[in-house]
């Protein structure tokens, strides 16, 4: 059986970086496969998903040596639009995907843009709605679905034209546990149909009997291949050590609170109203300090709003928040309180890693020295004058 995709000798730069992204990688996937591929953040999975579906190197500008073809197409010399029938995309934020504020219509754009008729796309569409049970999100705006949902509407917008080969970057990243749920069922109902579906993935345990095969990349490299069974056998110490998480799914431990203990940060009866609506009331917690405190829930519960409003970015509408057991504004919290958005796109202001550690300081050498000296903890200093645009 001919390979549905071949990657032989692949090395590839982006335009601007020092270093290759990819080095000497040769990988095959027979059609109807589910390949996974794993690894570190910076290893080349999503540069390696870029130059299988072609954005890399068009829209990804680089220096590409080998040869990289999948669904018969060549990374480098195939046009964009010859990859559009043939390999559907799915990213990590499917907000960037979107053409259209009405999910019918996002889903018939494919087929619209191909010039199909009128009557098949709108038989498409409502084959395709039926076919992952998503009839309930038509018609609806994307801006009013929960993160899953978009996700729903992305994946389902990537198969209208009925694509031999599906690569998803990160799909998974930002949705609760019932919509990995949901992205599960509708991979195994392309992989039912015959389709190939490559995976750019942290999280392993939700491809639990769908995924075929593990390919681990580190430094640009594939280290190794294993099956699903290999990979279940392998040793936990040997799979934490290649920063992989559980390939099966593990139950939550609940440790108890500190007794005695000042809380480092306490809400009490937290109220947010955005635009007349509300977001969440009465909300009561407490983090300690030492302790990694997770906010869960499903995506629009409101778990994004009360981290914003936690670190005084958004005001409350009634409520308090106290921290070391002192109570604090809006204005005070947003010196005490650092956010970390899903999308780190959005709090990005420099064009280097060390200027955008420095944004708020004042330039002195010690703090210049600090910043040097956090860069060098995190494992980030080699970056350390790279844009933070160009980073994983």
């Amino acid at each position: 059986m001919k390979p549905i995709l071949s990657c032989s000798d692949v090395d590839f730069t982006y335009q601007n970086s020092p270093a290759p992204a990819l080095r000497d990688v040769a990988l095959t996937v027979q059609p109807g496969e589910c390949v996974l591929l794993c690894g570190r953040s910076g290893c080349g999975k999503t540069t390696l998903s870029r130059l299988l579906n072609g954005l890399a190197p068009v829209f990804y500008p680089g220096a590409l040596a080998g040869q990289c073809t999948a669904a018969g197409l060549a990374a480098g010399e195939a046009a964009i639009e010859d990859y559009v029938p043939q390999v559907g995309s799915v990213f990590q934020n499917p907000k960037t995907q979107y053409f259209n504020v009405d999910t019918t219509a996002e889903l018939a754009f494919p087929c619209e843009n191909s010039g199909l008729p009128p009557e098949t796309i709108r038989a498409r569409v409502a084959e395709t709605a039926r076919k992952f049970h998503i009839e309930p999100l038509m018609g609806r705006s994307v801006l009013k679905l929960s993160g899953g949902e978009k996700q729903q509407v992305a994946f389902a917008t990537a198969c209208m034209l009925g694509p031999k080969l599906l690569v998803l970057d990160e799909p998974t990243s930002n949705l609760d546990a019932a919509a990995i749920t949901r992205m599960h069922d509708m991979v195994a109902t392309m992989k039912q149909c015959g389709v190939t579906v490559v995976l750019a993935e942290h999280r392993l345990a939700w491809l639990s009997g769908i995924a075929d095969r593990f390919v681990y990349l580190r430094g640009g490299r594939i280290l190794w291949e294993r099956s699903a069974a290999e990979l279940e056998q392998t040793p936990l110490q040997e799979r934490e050590a290649d920063g992989l998480r559980a390939v099966l799914e593990t139950k939550t431990v609940k440790l108890p609170s500190p007794t005695g203990a000042v809380p480092a940060l306490r809400a009490q009866a937290l109220c947010c109203v955005r635009k007349r609506k509300s977001i969440f009331q009465n909300v009561c917690l407490s983090a300690y300090a030492g302790q990694i405190t997770a906010i869960t829930g499903h995506n629009g519960v409101g778990k994004s709003s009360l981290a914003l409003v936690l670190t005084g970015l958004w005001r409350e509408n009634g409520g308090t928040v106290t921290i070391g057991g002192a109570k604090r504004t809006a204005a005070q919290r947003r010196k005490q309180v650092w956010y970390s958005s899903n999308d780190t796109g959005t709090q990005f202001f420099t064009n280097s890693v060390t200027e955008e550690l420095l944004l708020r300081s004042d330039r002195s050498p010690e703090l210049l020295e600090k910043a040097r000296g956090l860069l060098k903890q995190l494992g980030l200093y080699a970056y350390k004058d790279a844009h933070p645009a160009t980073l994983s």
